[in-house]
């Protein structure tokens, strides 16, 4: 049952068994943290599908305009539905989210939208709402520590990828 995802280990999961993240909003500045993120979770191992309107390519890989647009070409291909968008661009991203059979709407930190969560919940979606999905996989698999922060994990061995 599709539920708000509130704990570490709940998004700890998430990270673990899902590996195809669509990054809606994903900008071709490499500037801006939703470039940095993807970049790391390339590298990561994830498949990351660039989504934005205003470009074709980013990373090297083809841009969609849309999630729609992405189903098309690529049925089949989203398990995490990653926004850097506004909050108050978010629910007709729900929408389509929920039609393309994503399996998460992540909405990264400082997007907000209750309505917009609670409908993605309705149509069968996880829901990791204020958090960033770099940052919680650093946390989650040791990558804060390879610059000198805190990653939270009280281990001193770092979790093995699946």
């Amino acid at each position: 049952m599709a539920k708000l995802i509130t704990t570490a280990a709940e998004r700890l999961q998430i990270l673990s068994d899902y590996k195809r993240i669509a990054v809606v909003g994903l900008s071709a500045n490499a500037f801006r943290p939703s470039h940095f993120a993807a970049i790391y979770m390339i590298a990561e191992g994830y498949d990351i599908i660039p989504v934005n309107p205003r470009e074709t390519e980013i990373l090297g890989r083809k841009c969609y305009p849309s999630l729609l647009k992405l189903a098309e070409a690529r049925p089949n291909s989203v398990d995490i539905v990653d926004v850097f968008r506004n909050p108050a661009d978010v629910p007709p991203l729900v929408d389509e989210a929920i039609a393309i059979g994503a399996r998460v709407l992540w909405l990264q930190l400082g997007v907000i939208n209750e309505a917009a969560a609670e409908r993605a919940i309705a149509g069968g979606l996880d829901v990791v709402m204020d958090r960033c999905v770099k940052i919680e996989h650093a946390r989650f698999f040791g990558g804060l520590n390879l610059i000198g922060l805190n990653t939270g994990v009280i281990s001193a061995r770092r979790l093995k990828k699946s």
